[in-house]
């Protein structure tokens, strides 16, 4: 049995992630950012989920739920980076703050998060890390500048960290998902959401 740490749990693909790798009879260690939402998760399936309360944009929180999490679960085998935020809005619309927003969640969490796990996989010379990215990191999209420069930035990341730790016996990824039918994705305004389906091959949502 692995055990996997998987951020972004209380929804989207993250939430999805975890079910199935649950039904699949693994462990994991779930981030959310309320205590209601880690500990209903706690009961999931006893003994194999564990909910940590952990905004990855808090160092602090990430360290102590990889720490408390491997006390209770044991060392994470498989690392996904699944927390995102995404927000719809012209470049001249963008301020400062709202785009260090995107770029902490999207790029700095996931940051956080490796520091946080590597040093037990560079131990162990062995880990599987997924960074979750999106297809607008590498297409871009209208009014997306600043999540597709995070999510872009992801990639370079990822790439220039799966170099330096292959030695160790660590692989790293991102996989760039297309447009999924998530909170995140169904809370952008209709009309653009009505076009962006229409650029999809098979007319609808994944």
């Amino acid at each position: 049995m692995s055990v996997w740490f998987i951020t972004g749990t209380s929804s989207g693909i993250g939430a999805a992630l975890a079910a199935q790798v649950l039904a699949d009879g693994e462990s994991v260690i779930g981030t959310f950012r309320s205590a209601e939402q880690a500990k209903a998760f706690d009961g999931v399936a006893p003994g194999r989920s564990f909910g940590m309360v952990a905004d990855v944009c808090d160092d602090d929180a990430v360290r102590a739920a990889v720490v408390d999490g491997t006390a209770k679960a044991g060392a994470p085998e498989v690392v996904v980076n699944a927390a995102g935020y995404g927000l719809v809005g012209a470049v001249e619309e963008v301020d400062d703050a709202e785009m260090l927003a995107q770029v902490d969640v999207n790029l700095f969490g996931a940051h956080r998060v490796i520091r946080a796990v590597l040093p037990a996989m560079r131990d162990a010379r062995a880990g599987h890390i997924v960074n979750i990215s999106s297809v607008n990191g590498e297409k871009g999209q209208f009014g997306q500048t600043n999540y597709s420069a995070a999510k872009a930035g992801m990639h370079g990341f990822t790439m220039a960290l799966a170099q330096e730790v292959a030695n160790k016996g660590v692989t790293v990824n991102t996989v760039s998902p297309g447009y999924i039918g998530t909170d995140m994705v169904r809370s952008i305004r209709q009309d653009v959401l009505d076009k962006i389906v229409a650029t999809i091959p098979v007319k609808r949502l994944g």
